[in-house]
């Protein structure tokens, strides 16, 4: 029994994603390996080695990999899925993008969003918004899932030895083209990777008040910014702050919502969270049921006083 952790990375550095995803594997039992498919990506190949828990790396190295373009890390996937029992992704937008896609080529059913592993082919992931969990037992031959990373946490980066094999790489699918991407340069630590995180609600009012009361609160505490759905919609805060069900799914080590009711979409993002602190002037909102520590007050007045504090 072996199970192989599809890797998440940037052709250059590991992301978080895969260590969580192989925490899950080594719980499964057995051998874990990962497979590294990119381009020019060793250096990933030789973090993926130093990872506690890997017995093997598998790496594919061709410029159609460069990208990460789904089918043909699908194709990838599936050239060596003929030795292994279980394939993890990451419960990421790539992951969640190749996944369903090797599955479907291998004729078994996806196991989506795992949250704990409780043996080889059983399984905890939540349902309703996280409002329940189902216990799922996979009888199919090869386990085919998603993990959770907030589920699990990261495996240590270094203290492994793997060895490295080096793979034949597949051949382009044609059917994508990489065009172009554009991304955003932050200021502060992406979303879902950050230690502190200080969240806005409906209650913010607008995009101005939303900067000028929470921008310097997560200055001051290195923190990445968030927002509900709410304030998404109305337009304070940019799509990729978005932390909910239908948002990112975060598990810092400290989450501050400001202004935010706590929606059963908004918990399901945030509720793993090691402490929550929570500031509404409703006394009666559900936030305060998941909170660690509650204020309820003006966050307009408590927000300056808490930054002053600091």
């Amino acid at each position: 029994m072996t199970t192989l952790v599809i890797a998440e990375h940037d052709n250059a550095t590991l992301k978080g994603a895969t260590l969580n995803t192989i925490t899950a594997a080594v719980q499964v039992g057995g051998d874990v390996h990962v497979l590294v498919a990119g381009s020019n990506a060793a250096a990933v190949a030789t973090a993926a080695a130093a990872v506690a828990g890997v017995a093997k790396v598998l790496h594919a190295d061709a410029p159609a990999l460069a990208e990460q373009l789904a089918e043909n890390v699908a194709a990838q996937v599936l050239a060596v899925a003929g030795s292994y029992s279980h394939l993890f992704f990451p419960a990421t937008a790539h992951g969640k993008n190749v996944a369903p896609r090797v599955a479907a080529k291998l004729d078994v059913g996806q196991l989506s969003d795992i949250s704990k592993v409780i043996s080889a082919d059983t399984f905890e992931r939540p349902i309703y918004a996280g409002n329940a969990i189902a216990t799922v037992q996979c009888s199919q031959p090869v386990k085919v899932a998603t993990v959770r990373t907030t589920g699990f946490d990261p495996a240590a980066a270094t203290g492994g030895s793997a060895a490295v094999d080096k793979i034949d790489a597949v051949a382009d699918s044609g059917k994508s083209a990489f065009v172009g991407k554009e991304i955003a340069k932050l200021d502060r630590p992406e979303l879902t990777a950050a230690k502190i995180i200080v969240s806005g609600g409906r209650a913010m009012g607008s995009s101005e008040k939303f900067n000028d009361v929470l921008t310097p609160l997560a200055d001051k505490l290195g923190a990445a910014l968030g927002a509900s759905r709410a304030a998404v919609d109305a337009g304070y805060a940019p799509n990729d702050w978005q932390v909910g069900q239908t948002g990112k799914i975060v598990a810092p080590q400290l989450y501050v919502a400001c202004g935010i009711s706590g929606a059963i979409q908004h918990l399901a993002g945030m509720k793993d969270s090691k402490v929550i602190v929570a500031i509404n002037k409703d006394e009666e909102a559900p936030i305060f049921s998941v909170a660690d520590y509650g204020l309820v007050a003006d966050l307009f007045v408590a927000v300056p006083e808490m930054i002053k504090a600091l």
